[in-house]
């Protein structure tokens, strides 16, 4: 693989998703003000449940809020990348343009998975991050080099987690064309990744664990950020991130066998 080349490529689709966004400059202060109170009702949702209790599953507000502040940031990165073009592949099967993807002289996998971005999902993961320095100040974080290693290595690894549930459901689009109501499924499961895994049922724990891994997604990076989190966690979410990355890849070109192109 051409790396100088897909980066190229990359670049040209990040300037005209910036370019087609400035259009309508408006829609920039209007998304910012529904991430902020779409921030605010979560974190005001996330408040009732500690109203009668101090902690629950073993966290208190404070640590709870890291939760959110990752769950926010990996939800702006949905909305940025994710939701705009997975959502897209139905529409190139219905139409029959996933042909011109096919002969594209460039990965189809990449293009049909960045060439549209929502610049304004970038306002999500500003305020993310910003509830999470504030994290840090009232949590009293050390950060340090080895910190800052392990974070990333477990945001990235939830990134690739979440990609790779977002690609599964929009692979089966060659099979399956309305799966509209699958991916609404899995985002009403993902909305669960703004609670500590350890305030469910052993069950639950379970099932978010194996078959739907929100435990992976924000739950492990928020220990990490704790100092709570465990090497063989960290470990294991680094295997299944590249299990699900890896399965993903192999599912899209099985289920590229069973495409029939609208020129045959």
């Amino acid at each position: 693989m051409n790396l100088r080349k897909y980066l190229k490529v990359y670049t040209k689709f990040l300037h005209t998703s910036i370019a087609s966004e400035l259009e309508y400059k408006t829609n920039i202060l209007i998304d910012l003000i529904t991430a902020i109170l779409s921030l605010i009702g979560s974190i005001f949702l996330l408040s009732i449940f500690f109203q009668n209790n101090g902690t629950i599953g073993g966290w208190d507000f404070e640590q709870a809020l890291i939760i959110q502040a990752i769950y926010t940031i990996l939800n702006g990165i949905t909305n940025t990348w994710f939701n705009p073009n997975l959502t897209e592949i139905v529409k190139h099967i219905r139409e029959g343009t996933l042909d011109f993807v096919l002969l594209k002289p460039i990965d189809s996998q990449f293009f049909i998975s960045l060439k549209k971005i929502t610049p304004s999902g970038f306002l999500e993961i500003i305020l993310g991050f910003c509830l999470l320095f504030y994290c840090i100040k009232i949590n009293h974080i050390n950060i340090n080099t080895s910190f800052l290693i392990l974070f990333l290595i477990t945001i990235i690894c939830s990134i690739c987690i979440l990609y790779s549930l977002w690609f599964f459901i929009s692979t089966t689009t060659i099979w399956f064309v309305k799966t509209w109501n699958a991916t609404e499924v899995l985002r009403s499961f993902l909305y669960i990744g703004r609670f500590p895994l350890n305030s469910f049922s052993f069950s639950l724990r379970i099932f978010f664990s194996v078959f739907i891994p929100i435990a992976f997604i924000t739950t492990i990076p928020s220990e990490v950020f704790l100092g709570l989190s465990q090497s063989w966690k960290i470990m294991l979410e680094v295997v299944v991130a590249i299990i699900f990355i890896f399965t993903s890849r192999k599912f899209w070109l099985f289920a590229l066998k069973y495409y029939s192109s609208a020129s045959s």
